[in-house]
């Protein structure tokens, strides 16, 4: 079961479509779907987490706290809408595309995808931009 929740002014326009592309991305990894919550919030918001369960004292644009078992995916994924925002301008990419990056960015992270080193992040880029991919293909 996915969830959209809303701790901003921000909302998605088409859920059903996010989901089944979600869906997709989960089978595409041989993973099924337990419970996923994407909730959508603010900076202040993202911070107040970043702060409180991880002990970090800086803005992020995703965090992700894991419920996997096995191979049936469940997490909750916060994303700040301010930094994918700001992110979009840095990187010179729209605003939905970047969006899609760390939805994705969050699922593959739930798929034990890791980015702390050079390779690591060579291949989480790759498979986000190959899990964007599957979102313009029509479902």
């Amino acid at each position: 079961m996915i969830d959209f929740h809303y701790e901003t002014n921000f909302k998605l326009s088409e859920e059903d479509r996010y989901a089944a592309w979600i869906t997709n991305v989960c089978v595409s990894e041989r993973y099924s779907l337990g419970e996923l919550n994407y909730i959508f919030c603010d900076d202040t918001y993202l911070l107040n987490i970043n702060q409180q369960y991880l002990q970090h004292d800086n803005y992020t644009d995703i965090i992700t706290f894991d419920y996997t078992v096995e191979k049936v995916l469940s997490g909750d994924i916060y994303i700040s809408v301010e930094r994918v925002l700001e992110n979009s301008v840095t990187y010179d990419v729209s605003f939905d595309e970047e969006l899609l990056r760390v939805m994705g960015h969050g699922l593959l992270h739930l798929m034990q995808y890791k980015d702390k080193g050079e390779e690591q992040i060579v291949e989480m880029r790759a498979k986000e931009n190959e899990k964007i991919k599957m979102f313009h293909v029509e479902q």
